[in-house]
């Protein structure tokens, strides 16, 4: 297996992960972000066949005294389950191999999410269910498809930051950001293509 994520992308597959070289952007209360632009290569590809073979499900959630859809399509993989393309699993690798030292465990798991329109969104929040409630922890995004904002606030108030993510960028949160500041993806009136966001996380982080 190790073998073929190190020669992934020299066979003529379109997709492939770069070398893993942020900008990190220092954040208030021992939060950061890391961010590199198109990071991975052949993005629309990649975005294409997760449109198509992913099992996507929508979902229903409880919000205050009635039941609501959830305005994105999901799905996730757990830590023995097989990513749904091998250019994640080269993702992966390479985000293992770079930030192993600081994190000190392996992204695990992987959570995607389709927001097929302007219409999907997802509210803002941290991601503080299991250890990123109590401890510092960091979630690796991967964007493919068209650039949706993601916006960033520190939780106790303060100005919004907005990064357009989409055609293979990188964003990764870390250090206190999911207990000290919150994110979103907003809906949008203006007409806007889909996107899919990847998100690789370490063992109980969700």
């Amino acid at each position: 297996m190790q073998e073929s994520l190190l020669d992934f992308g020299r066979d003529g597959d379109e997709a492939a992960p770069g070398a893993v070289r942020p900008e990190r952007v220092p954040l208030a209360h021992g939060a950061w972000i890391d961010v590199q632009r198109e990071w991975l290569a052949g993005s629309a590809g990649l975005f294409t066949r997760l449109a198509e073979t992913v099992p996507w499900r929508a979902e229903r959630r409880r919000m205050y005294d009635r039941t609501v859809d959830v305005p994105r399509l999901l799905c996730f993989y757990g830590e023995d389950a097989p990513l749904p393309d091998l250019a994640l699993s080269a993702c992966r690798h390479a985000l293992n191999g770079h930030y192993a030292d600081e994190l000190g465990e392996p992204f695990v798991t992987a959570g995607l999410c389709y927001y097929r329109d302007g219409r999907d969104s997802v509210a803002w929040h941290g991601d503080r269910i299991g250890r990123g409630s109590t401890e510092d922890t960091m979630i690796a995004i991967l964007s493919v498809g068209e650039a949706r904002p993601l916006l960033l606030r520190p939780a106790a108030g303060g100005p919004t930051l907005r990064y357009n993510l989409g055609h293979g960028d990188l964003f990764v949160m870390g250090g206190s950001c999911q207990r000290t500041w919150e994110h979103a993806v907003p809906k949008s009136a203006r007409p806007t293509g889909p996107r899919i966001s990847v998100q690789f996380r370490p063992r109980n982080v969700r």
